[in-house]
């Protein structure tokens, strides 16, 4: 069997899987994962690269120790990881630093900074791309005002699973969709958006060539061969390196009815896959993204925040000493009461690190509402609130495209959580659908499969997934307090606090 080597990295997680096509299946088999978190340090929130490429050869390792037990050869790997973050290399492929984190807390004031000098409006209309912080535009922005020697040392700025295939193979390209996460390329010509670059000062000079999913890059370097034990024949290939672009590819939708998707996880993000981009004035005033898909496509979606709250809410709980699963978490939220207090997941002091608790008890207290002390209470409104806000960007998804989705595909990790999938059901009043968990990974495997010549198309990769067994879960919508109630509720908080932005 020809075994691809998903290496898929998460903004808290990292894993290296193994998928391969057998017969009309696909299959696939963990060969490691690990933890990673962004440091804290004097010059800001920085990701350590370093020991994320130390797992990666580890996960490697056991792939190709794997592989050979189990008679399958490794014929190619690819990167996927989060959007956004970037690192910068000088011309003998030095790296210039840690990169920073997108959650950086630098990062909004060069937001601020460039809104002003270029307008929403010429930013958005450009790229296509919701307007956050967190996007490279900025964060690069900030790079260039704080630390111009680095700028002018630097020769090319490769994005994170492009950084990792430079180390895999030596060739430093930069992938079609997680470049499209930047908010820095042209939707009309596909290439780097000179006329929002030039006036911020922001150098072309390091942006380099642009490729497309499914490209060859090369075969592994030697010495990751001699560290890996893999054969020195293995291709780089690159899949859809933005994560959720990969996910997407993964997504088991075939046959009649129309559907979108919830990529759920750190982030959930919710959309429809278009022939062509929309950049209306209601994709606009809604602030849907435009990001790059497979092939010519684009993601028609809108970033909310996702689990990362639950995950900040544990680990202030850990610093406390109390150690609870997501599995007990999600027991105890299950337990509490259908609908209690209410929050704007997208509330801006949310998207930043640190005892998330405190913040949503303050969000509780300035809205008039009750609140949460334990942390059943506390995940119950983390996920009563996101379900909410999936079902207003579902409404807002619907009327923009001016279509009905019959049916909406969770895919990725946050598909564990079985109280936020029936959660989301509710709210939307559609027939949700869940799995693979793994969609990322999968979909990153089954674009090296497609390079590779075993597979035709994306629709040959979903009419495969949905016959697979990686489907784990449906969930049909029960009735709930008025819906329109809740939304209005849920309209109204939001509203309150977004003045506070």
């Amino acid at each position: 069997m020809k075994l691809h080597l998903a290496i898929d990295l998460g903004a808290e997680s990292g894993r290296v899987i193994g998928v391969w096509i057998d017969g009309d299946a696909v299959e696939m088999h963990e060969c490691h994962r690990f933890l990673h978190q962004p440091v804290a340090l004097p010059t800001g929130l920085h990701w350590n690269v370093a020991q994320i490429w130390s797992e990666i050869l580890k996960g490697l390792n056991a792939a190709a120790a794997w592989a050979k037990s189990n008679a399958h050869t490794v014929s190619s790997v690819g990167c996927d990881a989060w959007g956004v973050d970037w690192a910068l290399l000088d011309k003998s492929g030095e790296l210039l630093g840690l990169p920073h984190a997108y959650r950086d807390p630098r990062n909004p004031k060069f937001y601020e900074e460039a809104v002003g000098i270029l307008g929403v409006d010429q930013i958005y209309q450009t790229t296509g791309i919701q307007m956050m912080p967190i996007n490279t535009l900025y964060s690069l922005l900030a790079v260039v005002r704080t630390s111009p020697r680095v700028i002018d040392a630097a020769d090319q700025l490769l994005f994170i699973p492009d950084l990792i295939h430079y180390w895999l193979c030596g060739v430093r390209v930069v992938e079609r969709t997680i470049a499209s996460t930047s908010q820095m390329i042209d939707l009309s010509t596909g290439a780097w958006a000179a006329n929002l670059l030039q006036p911020l000062g922001i150098p072309e000079k390091i942006l380099g060539e642009i490729v497309p999913a499914g490209t060859k890059l090369g075969k592994i370097r030697a010495e990751v061969a001699t560290a890996t034990g893999l054969s020195p024949d293995v291709q780089v290939i690159t899949p859809g390196s933005h994560d959720t672009a990969s996910a997407v590819a993964a997504v088991p939708a075939h046959g009649s009815g129309s559907w979108c998707y919830l990529s759920s996880g750190t982030w959930s993000l919710l959309g429809a896959e278009l022939e062509k981009h929309c950049t209306t004035a209601a994709a606009q005033a809604a602030m849907f993204t435009n990001e790059a898909g497979l092939g010519k496509s684009f993601r028609f979606l809108k970033n909310i925040a996702g689990l990362w709250l639950v995950q900040e809410c544990r680990r202030e709980w850990q610093r406390a000493g109390q150690d609870l699963s997501y599995q007990k978490l999600s027991e105890l939220a299950a337990s509490e009461s259908s609908i209690s207090t209410l929050i704007d997941p997208n509330h801006l002091p949310f998207q930043q690190p640190g005892n998330m608790p405190k913040k949503i008890v303050a969000f509780a207290r300035a809205t008039s509402q009750a609140e949460p002390q334990t942390p059943g209470q506390f995940v119950r409104c983390i996920l009563n609130s996101l379900a909410l806000a999936y079902r207003r960007t579902f409404g807002s998804l619907e009327a923009i495209l001016g279509q009905r989705f019959d049916r909406v595909h969770i895919v990725g990790g946050g598909g564990q959580n079985t109280l936020l999938n029936q959660l989301a059901a509710d709210a939307v009043d559609r027939e949700v659908i869940v799995g693979p968990l793994e969609a990322t990974a999968i979909g990153n495997g089954l674009v090296q499969a497609m390079a590779c010549g075993e597979l035709q198309s994306a629709g040959e990769i979903r009419s495969m997934l949905s016959r697979s067994s990686l489907i784990i879960g449906r969930f049909s919508p029960k009735p709930i307090l008025d819906r329109t109630e809740l939304s209005a509720r849920f309209a109204k908080i939001c509203q309150v606090k977004s003045n506070e932005r």
